[in-house]
């Protein structure tokens, strides 16, 4: 059993970020399943009642972390599968290009947006979106990452089925279909997938201007994860004298590290440009050490 944990867990430090994601998604769905199961009393959508998003304020109030957890929660296994599908193929071309935290800032962040979207309206136009007062899944989260890569490089070439297509192309048809999904039953979800996506597209278009509109909810993350530590800060401190060799007023090691992140630049703005057919053997394998 020992042996079976340490594999387990040791298959879990290989994964992404992104594909750790995919594997929480899968174990709420597996749970709410069992709970529904087990409890033939509860109503059908209720296993996990505590985590869907409710379209009232007034209900929110009471559980205020469902503009988050809502995007972890799926009732029906086409939907999650659906979203773990994108998620999995957009993670891996997201991560050859970008850190982790910038794919977690962008994936939390676009859940937050899409919940924030389906509440606006559902409490200001309240004529209009009369059915599917709870929303649940992860496709705001989804649709951010999706449109961020899309409208970073719009003109990269994506191969579907016996032909290319630019991103952007992908992109823009997904935002489509969810416009005209506003007119049908789910009109609250694809609402949030448009949340999902304004932020997407909002959050590249700053950080292609040099700012990272999600500095700020990455320093509350941070808070967050500080809280439950547990590693604890010794009191007495030792002094020592820094050996380290320093270049332009850097150490060594954070020269290197600036160096090597202003050639990734560099890269990214000539993928953005040309594509990512254009780059070089040896600036494609920079690129794939730098995802590592």
């Amino acid at each position: 059993m020992n042996t079976l944990n340490q594999d387990i867990q040791q298959k879990l430090k290989q994964l992404t970020v992104l594909e750790k994601i995919i594997v929480i998604n899968l174990v709420v769905f597996v749970v709410g399943f069992l709970i529904q199961a087990i409890s033939a009393s509860l109503a059908y959508h209720s296993s996990l009642a505590w985590f869907e998003l409710p379209s009232q304020l007034s209900e929110l109030l009471k559980k205020p972390w469902s503009i988050i957890t809502y995007a972890f929660v799926h009732y029906d296994f086409i939907h999650l599968l659906f979203n773990m599908l994108w998620l999995y193929f957009i993670g891996q071309m997201f991560l050859n290009l970008f850190s982790k935290q910038l794919a977690i800032n962008v994936y939390l962040l676009g859940a937050i947006a899409g919940g924030v979207l389906f509440l606006l309206g559902y409490n200001l136009l309240p004529n209009v979106f009369t059915s599917g007062n709870r929303l649940v899944g992860a496709s705001a989260a989804v649709r951010a990452l999706l449109v961020f890569m899309c409208a970073y490089m719009p003109n990269t070439q994506v191969r579907f089925f016996m032909f290319n297509i630019k991103l952007w192309y992908v992109a823009a048809g997904i935002v489509v279909l969810d416009v005209i999904g506003l007119f049908g039953p789910n009109a609250g979800g694809n609402l949030a997938h448009i949340g999902g996506a304004l932020l997407g597209y909002f959050y590249v278009i700053e950080y292609k201007k040099g700012r990272d509109i999600g500095k700020g909810f990455e320093s509350m993350l941070n808070k967050v994860k500080s809280w439950f530590s547990k590693t604890q800060k010794s009191p007495l401190k030792t002094v020592h004298r820094n050996k380290k060799k320093h270049v332009a007023g850097y150490t060594q090691e954070e020269f290197n590290s600036f160096n090597k992140q202003k050639r990734i630049d560099v890269i990214l703005d000539k993928i953005s440009k040309s594509g990512y057919d254009s780059l070089t053997k040896e600036e494609k394998e920079l690129l794939f050490k730098a995802g590592k």
